[in-house]
């Protein structure tokens, strides 16, 4: 039996949503699985962390995969398998990696035990495996969404929004991976309750600058409190390359995640000065890395 999937990249947090917003972007990871008589398994990875992952749970791919079998009941899907993974979402920058090899662990799982699990138990199996329920949402159903958590223990609660049209992402990538653990860590117990409420109105605004396709509304993305400035400490390059997007004509700029990757967004046009902006930024800066202009992804992942 041969399955494959392909799960999308995201950007969390956009700035003021810390926790709680997420979008979907055009950078893929396709994997490709068979299942094999024995118990010994295969493992091939092209692009994005070749040579880096293994056939353990450490492969938040495998992770999924294994846990999807093990609640489907679907001992008869094998024990070993062909695994052909193509990724294009680079690990530890912020683009949700570790989510969109989880949700395609769970997706093949489906596909292998020829059932689903249904979309609320996905949701809640692959937070439970990545712990990012922003990153997950985005992976698992494409566009931008709102996530909080529901009044029951591990329910969670998503709001799905088709991105604007004329919305682009420039992201740019350092070669500098940033561990989320220590960026996390980096943040403070509590905050006082001015930048709290401070980043409740923008994050509002954010949302509603999506939901109305008003892009003019997205600099309400910028000037988050909450873990941004407490994560620039750690990465004092931030500051400015997201100056440098914004006096190029970005209408937004933030940390995508704990980073290290920034992101921008902006209007179609504006991309390729964005990306231009930030690169001479960074190389000023002594920051080696890459500008990419990325289409926010509408579609999650899927069975192809």
């Amino acid at each position: 039996m041969k399955v494959a999937v392909e799960v999308p990249a995201s950007s969390a947090n956009l700035g003021v949503g810390f926790d709680a917003l997420a979008m979907a972007l055009e950078l893929r990871l396709r994997v490709e699985v068979e299942t094999l008589p024995g118990r010994i398994s295969e493992l091939q990875v092209a692009g994005e962390g070749a040579g880096r992952l293994g056939l353990n749970d450490a492969n938040r791919f495998v992770a999924g995969l294994r846990r999807g079998l093990e609640e489907l009941e679907a001992a008869d899907a094998g024990t070993a398998w062909r695994i052909e993974m193509e990724n294009e979402i680079p690990l530890g920058r912020g683009l949700g990696s570790s989510a969109a090899a989880v949700v395609a662990g769970l997706l093949c799982a489906e596909g292998l035990a020829g059932r689903q699990l249904g979309r609320e138990r996905l949701l809640g199996l692959a937070v439970e495996i990545e712990g990012h329920p922003d990153n997950v949402a985005a992976a698992l159903l494409g566009g931008f969404v709102v996530v909080t958590a529901g009044p029951a223990d591990g329910e969670w609660r998503v709001l799905r929004l088709d991105p604007p049209a004329d919305l682009y992402a420039v992201a740019f990538i350092p070669e500098r991976e940033l561990p989320t653990s220590r960026m996390r860590a980096a943040l403070p117990e509590s905050v006082p309750r001015a930048d709290a409420v401070h980043n409740l109105g923008r994050a509002a605004m954010l949302v509603g600058a999506i939901a109305r396709g008003d892009l003019t509304l997205l600099a309400a993305m910028c000037d988050d409190r909450l873990h941004e400035p407490y994560r620039a400490r750690l990465y004092p390059e931030f500051p400015a390359l997201e100056q440098a997007a914004l006096d190029a004509g970005a209408l937004g700029a933030a940390l995508s995640g704990a980073g290290s990757t920034v992101i921008a967004l902006c209007r179609t046009s504006d991309a390729p000065p964005v990306a231009e902006a930030m690169e001479a930024a960074a190389r000023r800066l002594g920051l080696r890395g890459l500008a990419r202009s990325l289409v926010p992804r509408a579609a999650g992942g899927r069975l192809v």
